[in-house]
């Protein structure tokens, strides 16, 4: 009650008739606070380390006080105090505004569009080194082959190396790790800037080889680097970029302008980065996504126009179709088509991706070479791809002198080639020629594009360098509508007639639906359409192509997951399954108390400092839970490791020994390890220490989070599904009336969902809680507990951490995640003394 007065007589807390109001602002309240904050951490700095301030607290309150004191009067007394005063205020002013959120999101915005053009100016430079030397070799078959295989392996397997040795975080396309950084587990190297420039020259190398990997998923990851990047910078401005919550807005944008600036696509780009790495989005964010967003499209167009590459700002891939009638009704039936062929198409490549993946895996003679070799692989497919694409050999069936934006432009253009390809290629033809053959028909030209181009797009994304699916996927899409437009072209030579005017077939605008829904399909989002207006620069066949996206997905995500889901579900990283509880109502029947884990690593109010070294030296989590005792349980809290490992080098540390001994303060200035020699030997260091090691901990030097997030018991699995993608949860403390019971991760919560359980633990039956609600309504007295002593608890926890030997940290396909709060919480906290129960069990 004294703390609450006086709290309200500090902000003028006045009482009326209904509710009270505050006569002073609490921003000038906080305001104010924050200033006696900082002053006494600048004092603290002066008189030692902060650290070291955790065993002299309480020595110096006075001492603090007289410092304040002294201070404010230094301050009035100066004779240049005004001015000092003004221009600390226009320096604070200058701070905080650079520490806003807006100048922020132009830093990134810039600094992407400057990399994205950058990259796009040197790998189409590459290209066009590579054209021009098959060029210049014409006439001479063999050294033109060497040139044109020799090329792009080079460019592949320097890719390879280069991220092996730099970052092997930066190989693949990202987005797959970002949806599980999201989710709240820790993958380790994957925001640092190693793996920004790892992933940045790679990316390049392998889009200057002509290879069809993309450009969309490790830019994304690249976005994400540099946000996260940022926001370390940002933060000396700006407190709330220190924010942990904040960590994962950060990376939503940077997603955002990722995916808008690689193709210069704001609209799209926003809304395919909220389908592909968000499960529930958060609406703060949506402003900042899209002003980053169109900032950094707007300077990547802009660099374009100066570079010279474009005349103005137009779309990337601008078509022309007729705006007045681009599409006919009788025409609905061929793009519904197209869409649920797309569906299944999808659908067998992302399988045919995974299967991959795994065929690999099992030939271990083979995956142990290839892990030997690193670049025998990725050459070797290289090897295949560029021999099958070499335009003098199997290539002229398949267009295979085109690079991948070549293709995109020639199968989104006007003509009709099935009209062509029986006479010579009009001059004003362009790359479009390169589909016509004089004596294979277009059809079959355009099935052989598609079958190779498939495979070979499945298989180039398996390989150990940073490549993305979207855009080979995307031509694939392209290639396969404007299969169906040729036909439909072929079928109807004189157009469609409709209100007594003929209207011809464009095959093009197939080609843009059959894009957006193959992309669709592979990537199950809906949001690949309005890329597709974007990247044309035209939305007349609006209706059309969402009515094929949606049929594609319906298809697709009831054949297989998302080929970033699939990816996920290969190198087996942490992350939380969608909860379809549609499919299954007798999941509404399995609780927490189904699922938890028992046996939970502790510390007590009780607990020594030899039992928080054993703990600290066992397990390798990154937040323990603080209950009241052994006996009763209570969770009164959790402590991060990070303070448990400094208060635990504190009381041991040299400093310690010698104020303890009352040598002076800390800030005498004399050699610590000089005095320590003079005043006790190793034998009296020794004992010391093993005196100190008995002591309780001293809880009130700790920081604690008093409010960890609980469930209780009988929480559902559907509501603990929706509060852990809601919050980015990735563990929670059971409870049972205020006693911490168990606890429940990501890793129990996946194999609740997906129907499996831990090996030797078997899930309880539906309603089980039910049946033993009775019993246990009988028999609610606690039980004597044995007697815990310090000796006991501290053999018991020794025999555990022996056994438990040490902290786990799990491996998967070259990707390390910290799972200090999330599955090894789940998997690894067992109870003192008992640590060793689990492994026997597994």
């Amino acid at each position: 009650m004294a703390a609450d007065a006086s709290q309200r007589k500090a902000l003028r807390y006045q009482q009326t008739l209904l509710y009270g109001e505050y006569r002073e602002q609490l921003g000038s309240f906080a305001r104010r606070e924050a200033t006696r904050l900082l002053t006494e951490r600048q004092w603290r700095k002066q008189k030692g380390d902060t650290r070291r301030g955790h065993g002299q607290r309480h020595h110096h309150s006075v001492t603090m006080e007289s410092y304040l004191t002294h201070t404010s009067s230094t301050k009035t007394s100066h004779p240049y105090s005004k001015c000092r005063d003004c221009v600390a205020r226009i320096q604070r002013y200058i701070v905080t505004k650079l520490g806003e959120d807006w100048i922020f999101l132009v830093l990134l915005g810039l600094t992407m569009a400057l990399v994205s053009w950058s990259m796009d100016y040197a790998s189409a430079k590459s290209l066009q080194a590579y054209k021009w030397m098959h060029g210049e070799l014409t006439g001479n078959v063999p050294i033109q082959y060497l040139a044109w295989v020799i090329y792009p392996i080079v460019l592949v397997m320097f890719a390879s190396f280069f991220c092996n040795l730099v970052s092997p975080q930066a190989i693949g396309s990202g987005i797959p790790e970002l949806k599980t950084i999201l989710r709240g587990v820790v993958l380790k190297e994957y925001l640092t800037l190693k793996a920004f420039v790892a992933k940045v020259i790679g990316l390049t190398a392998g889009l200057g080889s002509g290879m069809p990997v993309g450009k969309e998923g490790p830019f994304v990851h690249i976005a994400s680097i540099c946000a996260a990047v940022l926001s370390r910078f940002m933060s000396i401005f700006s407190g709330v970029y220190e924010n942990p919550y904040g960590y994962t807005d950060i990376l939503t944008v940077g997603c955002a302008v990722g995916v808008g600036c690689c193709f210069g696509t704001p609209l799209g780009g926003v809304l395919f980065s909220i389908e592909v790495t968000s499960t529930y989005f958060a609406v703060r964010n949506y402003w900042r996504g899209y002003f980053a967003a169109t900032f950094s499209a707007f300077i990547f167009r802009v660099l374009s126009v100066w570079n010279k590459d474009a005349v103005t700002i137009t779309a990337l891939f601008r078509t022309n179709f007729r705006m007045d009638f681009p599409f006919d009704l009788q025409e609905l039936p061929a793009f519904a088509f197209i869409g649920i062929s797309c569906g299944f198409l999808g659908a067998f490549f992302v399988y045919l991706n995974r299967q991959v993946v795994l065929v690999m895996r099992r030939q271990t003679i083979l995956t142990r070479f290839l892990t030997k070799h690193r670049l025998i692989y990725p050459g070797a497919v290289t090897l295949v791809i560029a021999t099958l694409t070499f335009p003098p050999g199997f290539g002229q069936f398949m267009a295979g002198e085109l690079m991948p934006r070549e293709c995109i432009n020639s199968l989104f253009d006007n003509f009709t080639w099935t009209k062509l390809s029986a006479t010579a290629p009009p001059p004003g033809l362009g790359r479009s020629s390169a589909w016509l053959h004089p004596d294979v028909s277009v059809f079959l030209i355009l099935l052989l594009f598609f079958i190779m181009k498939f495979w070979m797009s499945a298989v180039s994304t398996t390989m150990p360098i940073p490549s993305g699916a979207f855009m080979p996927v995307f031509i694939l899409g392209a290639a396969f509508g404007r299969l169906v437009g040729e036909i439909m072209a072929s079928l109807f030579p004189n157009g469609i007639l409709f209100d007594g005017i003929v209207y011809r077939i464009l095959p093009g605008g197939y080609a843009v639906i059959g894009a957006a829904a193959l992309t669709g399909a592979v990537t199950h989002t809906v949001s690949t359409a309005v890329i597709c207006f974007e990247l044309t620069g035209q939305i007349s066949h609006i209706l059309p192509m969402m009515v094929a996206v949606i049929l594609a997905n319906m298809v697709a995500q009831g054949l297989q997951p998302s080929l970033y889901d699939s990816i996920i579900q290969v190198k087996k990283l942490p992350y939380l399954p969608d909860n379809n509880l549609f499919c299954s109502l007798s999941k509404y029947n399995i609780f927490v108390e189904d699922m938890m884990v028992r046996k939970v690593i502790f510390l007590s109010s009780q607990s020594t400092y030899r039992e928080l070294g054993y703990l600290l030296d066992s397990t390798s989590l990154k937040t323990i839970p603080l209950v009241d005792s052994k006996e009763s349980m209570i969770l009164l809290g959790s402590i991060e490791r990070t303070e448990l490992q400094a208060i635990s080098d504190w009381w041991l540390s040299a400093e310690r020994r010698v104020f303890e001994k009352g040598q002076g303060s800390s800030d005498q200035g004399w050699d610590v390890n000089h005095t320590l020699c003079l005043l006790i030997g190793k034998m009296q260091i020794k004992a010391w220490e093993e005196e100190e090691l008995d002591k309780p901990i001293s809880m009130d030097e700790i920081r604690i989070d008093p409010s960890p997030f609980q469930l209780v018991e009988r929480t559902s699995l559907h509501k603990t599904h929706t509060l852990f993608s809601l919050l980015g949860l990735s563990h929670a403390y059971v409870t049972s009336i205020g006693k911490l019971v168990g606890v429940v991760a990501l890793k129990e919560l996946q194999k609740a969902i997906e129907g499996s359980t831990r090996s030797g633990v078997r899930l309880r039956p539906p309603l089980a809680s039910f049946r033993d609600a009775n019993r246990k309504s009988k028999k609610h007295t606690v039980p004597p507990a044995s007697p815990s002593s310090p000796n006991r608890d501290r053999k018991l926890l020794a025999e555990g951490g022996r056994r438990e030997g040490g902290g786990r940290r799990k491996e998967s396909e070259g990707v390390r995640w910290e799972d200090g709060e999330g599955t090894e919480e789940g998997e690894g906290e067992k109870g003192e003394g008992e640590l060793a129960e689990s492994r026997r069990n597994r």
